[in-house]
């Protein structure tokens, strides 16, 4: 079996651990956002270097809820500099401005993805957004926080505050696959499984409203006949714009 070929075995067990251990968790992050959409609430989404990824995945997508606002400032992100974000992350101060910043509601939910869980930007997002009555998922690696200290004044990592904690079960330093004669692992999977666990959850949320009989806002593409028109509405409710 070739290098590739191993790196989806070894993706697919990762996926195969989630579905066996974190569907009832994922059921409670659905229902937390679930009920916020029904009162009027939002779901709010933040990771910064590669977990803005995951973030912006359930921004303005294809199949995804339109209520999702996604949290993606550019002094956190990867293409600016390499380890600017990595620098900023660990800066105390930052986090609950952004909560203010976004309006961040009791009535609102906070999804916040950090492999490590542990620095202090995500950890103060945390405090922030439940300090104003709103739930709290947090993604994070259960290995890799368990084994570090947090980076915080606090002493927490976000696991210790959320309301839900979703385990994306890599491995701590998310790289995991070997190749004889390298010595550090490769094939990362946080973004793979941390995508697909927000997809569900997404999923298991929409269906809980629809079954509730409360019509969810859906995005449909806009690269389909009649996308375009028909997002045009959501843009204009939910964002305030239409280009």
């Amino acid at each position: 079996m070739n290098t590739a070929a191993r790196y989806f075995e070894y993706l697919n067990s990762k996926l195969r651990e989630v579905m066996d251990q974190e569907l009832p968790n994922i059921e409670k992050a659905a229902r937390l956002i679930a009920d916020s959409c029904m009162n009027g609430g939002r779901l709010y989404a933040f990771g910064s270097g590669h977990s803005h990824l995951i973030a912006e995945e359930l921004y303005i997508r294809a199949g995804g809820l339109a209520l999702v606002h996604a949290i993606l400032p550019q002094e956190l992100m990867l293409n600016q500099m390499a380890t600017k974000s990595t620098m900023l992350e660990r800066l105390e101060g930052f986090g609950p401005a952004l909560i203010d910043l976004y309006h961040v509601e009791a009535r609102d939910v906070l999804m916040v993805i950090s492999n490590s869980g542990r620095n202090a930007v995500p950890v103060e997002m945390c405090l922030a957004a439940k300090a104003k009555g709103a739930k709290v998922i947090a993604l994070t690696s259960m290995q890799h926080t368990s084994g570090c200290t947090s980076r915080h004044s606090s002493g927490k990592k976000i696991c210790d505050i959320a309301d839900v904690v979703l385990d994306n079960h890599a491995v701590k330093g998310d790289a995991g696959l070997w190749v004889e004669g390298l010595h550090t692992p490769i094939g990362p999977t946080s973004d793979a499984v941390g995508i697909a666990i927000a997809q569900a959850m997404i999923s298991e949320a929409i269906d809980m409203m629809v079954k509730a009989g409360f019509e969810p806002p859906v995005f449909t593409s806009s690269n389909v006949d009649g996308g375009d028109e028909k997002n045009a509405a959501l843009y204009e409710k939910y964002y305030g714009y239409w280009k």
